[in-house]
Order: C-alpha cells, then sequence, then structure tokens
C-alpha cells in the first residue's frame, strides 16, 4: 500500500477509523509521537540519523509483542517518502515475491521513490522466500524490514541475515505505557476521549501492570473496558480487573499466551514438578507451538539451570532435537517429553550461569589485559627471545597436576568466579576446588 495516495482516498481511510482497535488507531504518525526505544530511534542515535537522511537499509525489529516494531517499519517509509508494503511469510509463494520486486521496480521509475517491504513474524519466513528475496536486498532493490519475536539468528538464514541490521526491542518501561494510555484515553480523533472516561490513579497502576511492557495489550485492555462502562463511565482498577479476567483483552491473545505459558514450563521444571512441567509442555503443543521453539528453551534450561550438576540433561535434550527432526510430529514429541520430565527431576544448579556472567562483566568492564608472557604462544625466535612462554611449567609434569602458576591476567589474580554447588555431580568438583585453590593461595608469590 502506498502510504502517499491522494485526499480522497485519505479520507476514506479516515472515515473507516472508528472501526479499527484503538491500537490500530493510536499508531503514531511521526517521531514526535513515538513512545519509547529512545536507545533505537531516539534523537542522534544512528538508525535516526539514517532515517533523517534517507539513508535506510534493510534491517530486522526484534522484540516482543506491542513495542512498536510495525509503527517503526511504517514511521520510517512515511519520513522518507517510500512505499509501504506489507507482506505476509506464511501465504505467500514465490509468484508474490517477483509481482513485488516489479511493483518496487516500477513505483522507483514513477516516483523516483523506495519501495519498503515490512514482513511481520519474519521467523515464519521459508528457504526459498528468503532465496527469493536476497538479491534484490543486495542491490538495494528494495528495503526489506523484518519484525519478530524469535531470535534471527535462528530463523534468518546467514546470507539474507549478514545483509540486515538486526535491532533489539525492548519491552515498554510503565511510564511509557502510561503516556501511551493517557493518550488514548483523552485523544478526541483518534482515541477514547470523545467517552470522558475516569481513570484514578489505582486504575492507571493497574491498566499499565496488566499491559507488562506490550502496547497493543493495555490499549485492547482500556478499550473493552470503556465498552464495558460506557460513555463518561468510571473505568476502576476493580472494572479492569474484572474485564481482564474474563477474556475480554482478546487482542493479540496469542503473543500472551506464547509467553505466559513457556514462562510456567521454564518454572515448573526450574522448581522441579514433572507433572505441571508436562502439563504446559502439552498446552504449549496444542496450542500449535512450534516444538524446535520449545526445544531451544529446554537446552537453555539445561546450560542456564541444572549445568554440571548433572550435565547429561544437556545431552538428553540435544537428543530430544535430533529425535524430533528425524522423527517429526507426533512421534518425535515425545522424545521432548522425556528430556522435560528428565529436567524437572535432575538437580538444578545455575553456577556455571553466574560465574561466566562476571567473567563477561570483567571481559567488558576491564578492557584488553594483556596475556601473562609464560603462557604466551612462542613459535618465532622473536617471541622466544620477548620471554614469550618463558618458565612455563607444563602441569603434566607435577604431581596432579598442580603448579603455582597463574593463567589470570596480573590485575585479575585471585578472582574466583566459580562456586560450586553441592547439588548432583557438582557436589564433587567442591573438593578439587579446594585442594586447587589452596594449592595456589599457599604457593602464590
Amino acid at each position: 500500500m502506498d502510504m502517499f495516495t491522494d485526499d480522497k482516498k485519505q479520507t476514506e481511510e479516515r472515515s473507516r477509523e472508528d472501526i479499527r482497535p484503538l491500537a490500530d488507531r493510536m499508531r503514531p504518525r511521526s517521531f514526535d509521537e513515538f513512545v519509547g526505544q529512545a536507545k533505537i530511534v531516539g534523537p542522534g542515535t544512528p538508525l535516526r540519523k539514517a532515517i533523517e537522511d534517507d539513508r535506510v537499509s534493510s534491517m530486522i525489529f526484534w522484540g516482543p509483542p506491542g513495542t512498536g516494531k510495525t509503527t517503526l517499519a511504517a514511521l520510517i517509509a512515511r519520513m522518507t517518502h517510500g512505499q509501504f508494503i506489507p507482506f505476509s511469510a506464511v501465504s505467500s509463494s514465490i509468484k508474490d515475491v517477483k509481482a513485488i520486486i516489479s511493483k518496487a521496480g516500477n513505483y522507483y521509475k514513477m516516483s523516483g521513490r523506495r519501495t519498503y517491504i515490512f514482513i511481520d513474524e519474519i521467523h515464519r519466513f521459508n528457504k526459498a522466500q528468503q532465496d527469493a528475496f536476497l538479491p534484490y536486498v543486495e542491490k538495494g532493490d528494495i528495503i526489506l524490514i523484518g519484525a519478530t519475536t524469535e531470535n534471527p539468528s535462528f530463523e534468518v538464514n546467514s546470507a539474507l541475515l549478514s545483509r540486515m541490521q538486526v535491532f533489539v526491542l525492548e519491552r515498554l518501561q510503565p511510564q511509557d505505557l502510561t503516556v501511551l494510555m493517557k493518550r488514548a484515553i483523552d485523544d478526541q480523533d483518534n482515541g477514547l476521549g470523545i467517552m470522558r472516561l475516569q481513570l484514578n490513579d489505582d486504575a492507571m497502576e493497574f491498566l499499565v501492570t496488566a499491559a507488562d511492557g506490550d502496547a497493543r495489550r493495555g490499549l485492547a485492555l482500556i478499550e473493552a473496558a470503556a465498552a464495558f462502562v460506557g460513555k463518561e463511565g468510571n473505568v476502576t482498577a476493580e472494572v479492569l480487573q474484572e474485564v481482564h479476567q474474563k477474556g475480554t483483552l482478546v487482542y493479540d491473545k496469542a503473543g500472551e499466551e506464547h509467553y505466559n505459558i513457556i514462562s510456567a514450563l521454564h518454572k515448573s521444571i526450574r522448581g522441579s514438578d514433572p507433572d505441571a512441567s508436562l502439563y504446559w509442555l502439552a498446552r504449549m503443543l496444542d496450542a500449535g507451538e512450534e516444538p524446535l521453539y520449545i526445544v531451544r528453551r529446554l537446552i537453555r534450561f539445561a546450560t542456564e539451570d541444572i549445568g554440571l550438576a548433572d550435565p547429561y540433561a544437556l545431552t538428553l535434550t540435544l537428543n530430544a532435537r535430533d529425535t524430533y527432526h528425524f522423527l517429526g510430529s507426533p512421534e518425535g514429541e515425545l522424545s521432548i517429553a522425556m528430556a522435560v520430565v528428565y529436567m524437572a527431576c535432575a538437580p538444578k544448579s545455575n553456577s556455571i550461569y553466574s560465574a561466566f556472567s562476571k567473567a563477561q562483566k570483567d571481559a567488558t568492564n576491564r578492557g584488553s589485559l594483556p596475556v601473562p608472557l609464560h603462557i604466551r604462544n612462542a613459535p618465532t625466535n622473536l617471541m622466544k627471545n620477548l620471554k614469550y612462554g618463558k618458565g612455563y611449567q607444563y602441569a603434566h609434569n607435577y604431581a596432579e597436576g598442580l603448579t603455582d602458576q597463574e593463567y589470570l591476567p596480573e590485575e585479575l589474580i585471585g578472582t574466583e568466579y566459580y562456586q560450586p554447588t553441592q547439588s548432583g555431580r557438582e557436589a564433587r568438583m567442591t573438593d578439587y576446588l579446594k585442594k586447587f585453590r589452596e594449592y595456589r593461595k599457599n604457593n602464590r608469590k
């Protein structure tokens, strides 16, 4: 759809606005109206400057629902006076891709303006569609903007991904949501201003909390509550709670269910409850969730919440992935259920997650600390003359492999990132680390 059509078409579109959802009617038309994501499109940011200079390239917006992905794509096209074409990754064919490319070429010849092809949920793009767009993205014939709630590194092939910049959108903050909700309630033209609703501070706090970082969710809830109380009604926290609990909030329900249930599965496994874990797994699969998405979350769980307390949990989960690839649904889903039950019953430890987070922090904040000379590689005479590798103690030549040499940079000597728990197999590492660290401490120069 060309965003810059004649006045008659725009007038017809405005006349239909009253039947569109509130979230759609309240989409901002400029960056002055856009709320949130200041790190990405705030004044002075690289993307904002690229938009203002009309030198935008293909990109992917990755973030939770209701954070402004679609709105940003439309704003970019509007601000740069381009043609905006939504494209379905699910229902469109290669023939449709070629037709759109042809349309984009004709549009550029006639107007000198570029075409922005917007693909919501780009993670549902199949390989053939990705390959079809690739040469046109590479040449710059079109600007491809994808939006996804999934990690694009898992779902978009590397060739296409390497030609698209990824921007990570964050859940909206309470103050951002408050601004958006108040604007929708007061807006006389596109919002609910004509209804003269009354909302106290408690009601606004409930509304923002229920939205949980998702603008669409909050706008859908206030729209449903407005319909419930009528014109000049008093929207209290109790009214919002009743509307919310009765399921009136159906806008973007799939997104809410997706995040709520994966959270329930993760927390049930972490809480060592195999029965609840199986139930939430069944709920996700029954709702049509992609099984391999669940497996990816389980792989993360195996490393983050079980770790070295039971390393076999990761092996079993990777086996579940391979089994599902081999068998598919529904037979392959049983292997996922096996992994879920095993991990729920396995000992838990987040020591690796904690230790690695601390090490990453030092690596980022302490700069490029030099490698100690005695453990540097010395393949040439010049390096040997510079004392690379001098004094290195070959651990196999020492009893129990223990030496008094240091391996950390001088500034970090004595740092202990890894603290094993007493859970499962990890408990066996405690004795070794105690001996190792005491020996090092006693012999440290």
